[in-house]
């Protein structure tokens, strides 16, 4: 069994449990006068996160909160990102199901670390740079 964080570019034979915490709208495709089906999805177990992509059959199987055990997976790279996908050669099968938490959901980063008073009203020219003084600091 391998563990998410370990996976490699152009490793095969993988094998991951791992639960769905994001799925796309699947797009369709033709290649070769023949029509697929494809979506992106993100796998996550306890040691990191990676992008899961989905082929035909799999994109309408597999929801947002499956745990899911891959067989005989593959990884490759695409713009210096990993993706796993089962291939021609693998399998995925779904063996169970978990509550998919806010906290698993990628966030944006917030700032709140300042007082709403001393923030002024009045918009900065183009070409007025901030200083400390403008923030408080």
């Amino acid at each position: 069994m391998n563990n998410i964080i370990d996976l490699q570019a152009r490793q095969g034979n993988v094998e991951v449990v791992g639960v769905v915490i994001e799925k796309e709208d699947s797009r369709e495709f033709n290649k070769f006068g023949k029509t697929g089906k494809v979506a992106n999805a993100v796998l996550k177990d306890e040691t990191g996160k990676i992008k899961l992509t989905l082929w035909n059959d799999d994109v309408d199987k597999i929801s947002v909160g499956d745990k899911i055990h891959i067989k005989n997976g593959y990884v490759n790279e695409w713009q210096g990102e990993k993706q796993l996908t089962t291939g021609r050669l693998g399998s995925m099968e779904i063996v169970g199901k978990e509550e998919v938490k806010k906290d698993d959901e990628p966030k944006e980063e917030v700032y709140t670390n300042f007082d709403e008073e001393e923030l002024s009203e009045e918009p900065l020219d183009d070409n007025e740079e901030v200083t400390d003084d403008d923030i408080g600091e």
